[in-house]
């Protein structure tokens, strides 16, 4: 799909944008035979959203069959808690990577003629959200009874248990959570 012309502004954006993701080592330079061109949306907070038609790729894409985690069912498992923390994981799908072998497939064109292919998942891709969620839930398995996430979303619950103040406790899960995030390289915002 060939790139379209965009006004100033949004080139610059868009331009500044790869910039920012190339010194984040989140993309690089193509030579793919593969090219969605890349627009602009006006944010409701004013700026601009990134954005790449993926139309081909995606129709092209078998859906992931990923359970998706249910609000409810967090909830519930809170419910005994008494104290609580949520942590939000910066810049979710940027936290993970891209096979090498699929890399050239995420190249995205600029209205000022680069190309550029994707290191690390790009929105607008069909099976992102499900393959982020289920990246997430594997790694931090292991504190799922006190720390579920829901997709982006870690939401941190204690209460007082054999003697242990509910913040002792708070702080324990704390720990451990932070450093399975450690271990496996997922950041949170803070």
């Amino acid at each position: 799909m060939r790139q379209w012309p965009l006004p100033r502004d949004q080139v610059k954006a868009i331009d500044d944008f790869f910039e920012s993701r190339r010194q984040a080592g989140q993309v690089r330079e193509s030579k793919s035979p593969h090219n969605a061109p890349t627009f602009c949306v006006k944010k409701p907070q004013g700026g601009w959203r990134i954005v790449h038609a993926y139309n081909k790729l995606n129709d092209a894409t078998i859906p992931a069959q990923t359970p998706i985690p249910r609000k409810h069912v967090i909830i519930d498992s809170m419910a005994k808690s008494t104290i609580y923390s949520a942590l939000d994981l910066r810049d979710g799908f940027y936290q993970i990577l891209i096979r090498e072998s699929d890399v050239t497939l995420t190249a995205v064109s600029t209205p000022s003629g680069m190309l550029w292919e994707w290191l690390v998942m790009p929105q607008r891709l069909k099976n992102v959200l499900a393959t982020f969620n289920r990246c997430v839930t594997h790694l931090l398995r292991s504190v799922r009874d006190f720390a579920p996430s829901y997709f982006n979303d870690v939401f941190v619950h204690s209460r007082d248990v054999n003697g242990k103040t509910d913040v002792g406790v708070h702080k324990e899960h704390l720990r451990k959570l932070l450093g399975l995030m450690r271990k496996h390289k997922l950041y949170a915002n803070l």
